[in-house]
This record gives C-alpha cells, structure tokens and sequence, in this order.
C-alpha cells in the first residue's frame, strides 16, 4: 500500500498562529522607539487589534524599564487583574504629555479633556508634564 498524503490550505502568515501544548500564539505587535527628553529611549509596543488591546501587560509579572504600551486612539486605561503598578502618561494629538499617574494594580483612569494617547510604561519612568515625545520605527 502507498502513503496517503493530506493536502491542507495554507493560511497567510498574517493571519497565522501557532498552537503550542494548548496556547494560541500570534505574531508580535508592532514595535516602535519612543523617544524623550533627558535621554529616553522606550520600546513601544503598539496593539492594533482588539484581542491585542485587551491583553496589554496583563499577565506579567515585571516589566523592563524601557519597555512600554501605545494605545493609540485611547483616552482611559485600567489595570483590573494587573500584577504590578505602572505609570500611565496621557498623551495629546501633538505627543505632549499632558499628565502622567501612577496606577496600582485594579484602578480606573478616567477619559480627561485633550487626551488622544495613553502610554503605559514600567513605575517610575521619567516623565514629566509638558515633555514632548516622538515616534521612530523600530531597528
């Protein structure tokens, strides 16, 4: 008797995941470099789908503190089910940093007026009111 052979479509790596001993795994988000006064330089992570917004940091146990969340188009945050504090700098249209609170696990922030960005980043990171910040396509 001969091999049997199983022909399946192949999806696009775009839309592909893996599903390792029970875990879905997608593709990494998009990186960007936030860059800052005084020197700063954080790897921002940007979610762009829903599934992708909802699982932020959640999960995490420690963050590196140069690395960060964009949400983009987003005006309150949360840290509901979250293992450890953040810092969370609102942002407006232009990247000004309009405020910036330390959030504990399970808080609300609430929308403020002029809010069009939320970057979520590790305790204590240096930001200040009024920094300006700019985006560079990660190496």
């Amino acid at each position: 008797m001969g091999s049997v052979w199983v022909v399946q479509k192949i999806r696009p790596l775009s839309q592909a995941a893996l599903d390792v001993r029970g875990r879905r795994y997608r593709l990494p988000m998009r990186e960007v470099r936030v860059l800052g006064p005084r020197g700063l330089v954080l790897r921002a992570l940007v979610p762009e789908t829903r599934p992708e917004r909802m699982l932020g940091f959640l999960g995490r146990s420690s963050l590196d503190p140069d690395v960060a969340l964009l949400l983009e188009g987003t005006r309150s945050v949360h840290t509901f089910a979250m293992r450890l504090p953040i810092s969370a700098a609102m942002l407006d249209q232009d990247l000004v940093v309009r405020s910036v609170r330390r959030m504990p696990p399970n808080r609300l922030l609430l929308p403020r007026p002029g809010v069009r960005h939320v970057l979520e980043c590790a305790e204590g990171a240096d930001l200040r009111r009024g920094d300006r910040l700019r985006i560079v396509q990660a190496d």
